[in-house]
């Protein structure tokens, strides 16, 4: 399973920037092979990303990282003719996958994959002092 779809790229980024970018035999239209190999490795790099907290891959696919599977497709395809806003788009989504890597960035999911519940949580209580600071005895 993907993370992303050709389709979303051509939603996000216009299907002739992919015409462009993946028409590897110039008869204008998208050589999906192209498009797949690109989302294969953004898929590969996120997995090596998350999987230290997550098992991956991650089903169902949250939005945060459809987006951040998006950029770094798209920056595969350009190789290494990337312009700026495409590279730090790229290193936008390395720098998030590391902080969901190390816990400082939650994409809505558990380590189960699962989406936590707010339902039937621990809830703790304290039965107050059993020490008084005062008279130094027990109650």
């Amino acid at each position: 399973m993907s993370y992303c779809t050709l389709q979303e790229l051509i939603d996000r980024f216009s299907e002739q920037e992919l015409i462009q970018l993946a028409d590897r035999d110039n008869d204008g239209v998208i050589d999906v092979a192209v498009v797949d190999r690109a989302i294969a490795d953004a898929d590969g790099e996120i997995d090596g990303y998350l999987s230290s907290r997550y098992a991956a891959p991650i089903t169902p696919v949250p939005k945060s990282i459809t987006r951040i599977a998006c950029d770094m497709s798209r920056y595969y395809l350009y190789d290494d003719l990337a312009p700026e806003q495409v590279t730090k788009r790229y290193n936008d989504a390395v720098k998030f996958l590391i902080g969901v890597a190390k816990g400082d960035i939650s994409i809505g999911i558990t380590a189960l994959g699962a989406k936590p519940s707010s339902q039937n949580t621990a809830q703790m209580q304290t039965g107050g002092n059993v020490f008084n600071r005062n008279d130094k005895s027990f109650i």
